[in-house]
This record gives structure tokens, C-alpha cells and sequence, in this order.
């Protein structure tokens, strides 16, 4: 499947891994119409580097993970060798970060030991506060820098070809779409399997557009090339979203108003790609750091807090650099449960069972279909039941024959 046909019917991913392939000369990502970023195809592209593109997509692409080689396989959160909750022993650190810091503390253990040369992750655009870059940190104070959530487009992978080239050994961290990508480069290129040792990620609600976060900016009565820091989350968790502009004002709304509130004019309006996603939880990680929230009648609340996350070994690999951090004292480590994660983390829930139904009307809608695989679908179905799995394929038609997977090209 070529980029162009893998845009138009909504699959691209927007992780930016085609532009370091092919050359920003022949691939560059642009941010388009909708407020996503895609691949603009620039020049021609030979047979070899499409069918590379082709076969290493995460939109069109993803391979769910083995079993592992300890703890057990959970029928639905998938690979689980270690299970805790906890934060950055650091607490600027367990402050500053979207959660507690745990992806952040971990990332700075692996420069200070050693294990790894840079971190490949994203930031905030220094330009332009609402845009996010893709970043490379060799240092500690880079590292922290960027810390914090973006919610919304980012092409963190546009940089893997320029790293391997110069023998940097680097760790990822990334959304879970790209962390199926890197795997599915590791296949291909001994390069990737050899010099990105780590991948690390979080538990994913979806990319929304530019739209979400420029309709934010002018709730509170400004334009956009007046803000000088637009911050999802962290200093707090979950932290409020601020917005600064640059003569000095200073706006703030809280978790629950942007995400939750119904009084607001903007929607989470996430791309296609992540309606039908496979693993939204990051099971090919090494290791996967959701929030650990605060549970209150059975369910998460969002009071102000003490960072936490939930973390998640999904290797052995994973499991023993968490022990090594928690040796280290850079990570502090409580007991989790598996029957816990279910009731913190239950909206993950109906993304997993009902994906099997949705990626069926794909087939049945004529579009072209992505090739998930290994993600334990006959145990979805039947958790889901046999009423809701087909409801969720006759919405997933629904939606497909109002065209909510088209897109313009950029």
C-alpha cells in the first residue's frame, strides 16, 4: 500500500518513521488541512524504498507481542513480567512531569549508566508552543526539558535514520503506534535491532488534531502567535493546562474542564487511525507508564496529587531496567495488581474487546484493511460477547460510509 492510498483512508499514524527512511528531501511531514501530520510525497520514490515505507507502516501494519519469557501473557493488557505503581524518587522531577515522572526518571538512568547514548522523544516546539518536535537528548537537563504530555500531532520518528546512520545507540520514547513502528524496523534492519535497545511508552487515548489546542488557546480570547508556552499537563498531576502569552498573561484550565467538561468548544477529535487501534496500551514496549490514578468509588478521580504511574514491564529486558532504576534509587516502587489496572484503567477496556468488530467492517466497508495481528482477538470476542462485537462492527460501518476515515492529502 503506498503512502498516499494509506493516508487517504485514514491509516496513517503520523509517526514521521517514512520521512527518515526516504529523505526529507522526498518525504516530509506536514501538518495538513485536518491539523495531523503526513507525509507529503516531494519526489518520486524507488521501488525499494516503497516497499520498505509499505512494510514497516505501523498504520497498516502492527504485530502484537509473544508471550513472555516471565509473568504471564493477561488476556487483555497483554504482557505482563512486572507490575507496579510509582514515580521519580527525584521530586522536581515527580513535580515537573505529566504524571510521576517514571518515563522521564527512567530515560535520565539510562544516559547516567550508560545504557544508552540519547533519548529519542518529543517536546514542545520553542517556536511555535503549540506544535511538538521531535527531540534528541544526550544530557540529563535535556532529557527533564522535555518532560510533560503533548496531546496532539508529533513525528517523533523523523530523526531514527539520521541517529542509526551515526552508530548512536538510543532509546525511544514514544506513543505506542510508534513503538509498533520501531519493532517493525528492528525486523528489517539489524542497524535498529542493535543500536535502540529500549522502547518505552505510555497507555494512549488517541491523537487529537491542532484544532483541540488552537480552539483552547482562543476559549480564553487570544490568538495564537500571542502564546509563548502552551503545557498540556505536569507541574502537578495531573497539572492544569497552561497557556502564557508573551506579554506576561497567564491562563490555566483544569484536567477535568479540557477533557471532561461539556461546556467547552473543542472535542478530544482523534484521528482515525487510533478509533482502530490494536494496542493502544503499548504492549510492544519494553516498558508502558500510564498514570496511576487516584481511585475513589471504584473509580479514577483527578484531584491534585503526588505524581503516579502505573508501571508495566512488558520484556525482560524491561522488568530488570526497572529494578535497576529502583536499585539506583531513581524510581520508588509500590504493589500493583493486574485486577487493580482494570477498574483504574477501564475506558481501555472497550477499545480492546470491540477492536476485532471494527477492524471486520473495514473488510466489509471495501477499505483497505490493516494487518493486526497476535492481539488475541478470539479473546476479545468473547469477552466483548457476541451483541457487542457485531454493534461494534455496524458502527464502525456506520462511520465508514459517512466517510469519518477520509482524508485530504497534504
Amino acid at each position: 500500500m503506498d503512502l498516499e492510498t494509506i493516508i487517504a483512508n485514514g491509516l496513517c499514524a503520523g509517526c514521521g518513521l517514512c520521512e527518515s527512511i526516504a529523505g526529507q528531501a522526498r518525504v516530509e511531514m506536514r501538518l495538513t488541512e485536518i491539523g495531523q501530520l503526513r507525509p507529503k510525497v516531494k519526489l518520486a520514490l524507488d521501488q525499494v524504498t516503497a516497499d520498505l515505507i509499505s512494510e514497516i507502516c505501523p498504520g497498516i501494519h502492527v504485530k502484537g507481542p509473544d508471550s513472555p519469557p516471565r509473568g504471564f501473557l493477561h488476556p487483555l493488557w497483554g504482557p505482563l513480567v512486572t507490575l507496579h505503581l510509582g514515580w521519580a524518587s527525584n521530586p522536581e522531577i515527580r513535580h515537573k512531569a505529566a504524571a510521576g515522572g517514571a518515563l522521564t526518571a527512567l530515560a535520565c538512568h539510562l544516559l547516567t549508566s550508560g545504557a544508552v547514548d540519547a533519548i529519542l522523544h518529543v517536546r514542545a516546539s520553542a517556536t511555535q508552543p503549540l506544535l511538538t518536535d521531535a527531540w534528541v537528548s544526550t544530557t540529563i537537563e535535556e532529557v527533564i526539558s522535555a518532560a510533560q504530555s503533548r496531546y496532539g500531532p508529533g513525528a517523533p520518528l523523523t530523526k531514527v535514520h539520521s541517529l542509526l546512520d551515526a552508530g548512536i545507540r538510543f532509546a525511544v520514547i514514544g506513543k505506542p503506534c510508534d513503538i509498533a513502528a520501531i519493532r517493525n524496523l528492528q525486523r528489517c534492519d539489524d542497524r535498529a535491532d542493535r543500536l535502540i535497545p529500549f522502547l518505552l511508552t505510555i497507555f494512549c487515548g488517541g491523537v487529537p488534531s491542532l484544532g483541540t489546542a488552537r480552539r483552547i488557546v482562543a476559549y480564553h480570547g487570544i490568538v495564537e502567535e500571542e502564546v509563548s508556552l502552551f503545557r498540556w499537563r505536569g507541574n502537578g498531576w495531573p497539572g492544569p493546562t497552561r497557556i502564557e502569552t508573551r506579554d506576561g498573561r497567564a491562563f490555566e484550565l483544569s484536567y477535568d474542564k479540557v477533557w471532561y467538561s461539556k461546556d467547552v468548544p473543542w472535542t478530544y477529535d482523534i484521528q482515525f487511525r487510533c478509533k482502530i487501534c490494536p494496542d493502544a496500551i503499548g504492549e510492544l514496549a519494553d516498558i508502558s507508564c500510564p498514570d496511576g490514578w487516584i481511585m475513589k468509588n471504584g473509580k479514577p478521580i483527578h484531584e491534585e496529587a503526588p505524581g503516579v504511574n502505573v508501571i508495566i514491564a512488558r520484556t525482560q529486558k524491561g522488568a530488570e531496567l526497572v529494578q535497576s532504576a529502583t536499585e539506583a534509587g531513581v524510581l520508588t516502587l509500590e504493589p500493583f495488581t493486574a485486577d487493580e489496572l482494570d477498574r483504574m484503567h477501564a475506558d481501555h477496556i472497550p477499545r480492546k474487546i470491540e477492536n476485532p468488530g471494527r477492524l471486520r467492517a473495514l473488510g466489509e466497508e471495501s477499505t483497505p484493511r490493516p494487518n493486526f495481528a497476535n492481539f488475541r482477538d478470539e479473546a476479545m470476542i468473547a469477552r466483548a460477547g457476541p451483541e457487542r462485537d457485531c454493534e461494534a462492527e455496524r458502527k464502525a460501518r456506520r462511520r465508514l460510509r459517512a466517510g469519518a476515515n477520509r482524508e485530504p492529502l497534504p
